[in-house]
């Protein structure tokens, strides 16, 4: 290790946002490894009578989920495994969010939100018939803000057929937007392909990482704990704190390559006795 003086000097933070730049770029290529590996979990989320069921069943391509006009039909959570191109995906309908007095709704719809919030991807639905505006925080602010992660989300605009749109995919916004109809299946393919996208899909594996979900968290604690130190470097020159959180790195990093410090050994070997 470099004595604690030198942490506090500009090669330190020169060095450190090189490191934090490569963890970057790794977490992103054993994300999209992950995906490939283990498949993208897909939430269907929105009101009742959006559509999220008829989606379901154009996806899979069967009818999978009963669908009615009556709001409320599906109260649980609903999951079907597909594959894309070879790509595994995990499609998960779930019940309409709002607020009701019935008991068991209220299960389906707390459940709905357990998924949301653990999703790879979530697919928020609106009925482009009756809803006009594009921007998600314009919809549905509170569902928005509730997402642990708004980079995850895509606009589903369900029911062209109803309305004047034309189907297909939009990336010129913030959130991705796709207009379809799960009803005559036009514009399926457009999220068909948006999905495969997401999840990384490529005609070559170059570059590539087959990480498991536990590796991306340990990499996840490792980029927290590089930031940590930046923050404590950068606004007190606290270079022995940077140390502690430098350790913590290095341990989280050698959960995925199994190597241990000399202060892991002595751990292990002496926290039997």
């Amino acid at each position: 290790e470099e004595e604690i003086d030198f942490l506090a000097d500009g090669h330190v933070a020169t060095h450190l946002e090189s490191v934090q730049q490569a963890l970057v770029a790794v977490r992103k290529a054993a994300g999209q490894g992950a995906l490939l590996r283990e498949g993208m979990s897909v939430v269907i989320a929105g009101r009742p009578n959006a559509g999220k069921s008829s989606l379901l069943n154009a996806l899979t391509e069967q009818d999978t989920a009963i669908v009615t006009d009556i709001a409320g039909t599906t109260r649980d959570v609903l999951r079907e495994y597909i594959h894309l191109d070879g790509m595994p995906l995990h499609i998960i309908d779930t019940a309409g969010l709002r607020d009701t007095p019935d008991a068991v709704e209220k299960i389906g719809v707390a459940r709905a939100w357990e998924e949301i919030e653990k999703a790879d991807r979530v697919l928020l639905m609106v009925d482009a018939s009756t809803t006009a505006a594009t921007d998600p925080m314009s919809i549905w602010p509170e569902f928005v803000e509730r997402l642990p992660d708004q980079r995850r989300l895509t606009l589903v605009r369900n029911k062209i057929d109803a309305s004047a749109e034309a189907p297909g995919i939009e990336l010129s916004t913030a959130t991705p937007i796709i207009r379809l109809s799960a009803k005559t299946g036009e514009g399926v393919d457009s999220l068909k392909t948006h999905l495969k996208e997401v999840m990384g899909f490529s005609a070559t594996t170059e570059g590539r990482f087959s990480a498991r979900r536990r590796h991306l968290d340990a990499l996840d604690r490792a980029m927290a704990a590089l930031d940590t130190g930046r923050a404590q470097l950068d606004g007190y020159g606290a270079g022995e704190l940077l140390a502690e959180d430098l350790r913590d790195a290095q341990q989280a990093l050698g959960e995925i390559t199994g190597e241990f410090s000399a202060d892991d050994l002595l751990g292990e070997i002496f926290g039997s006795f």
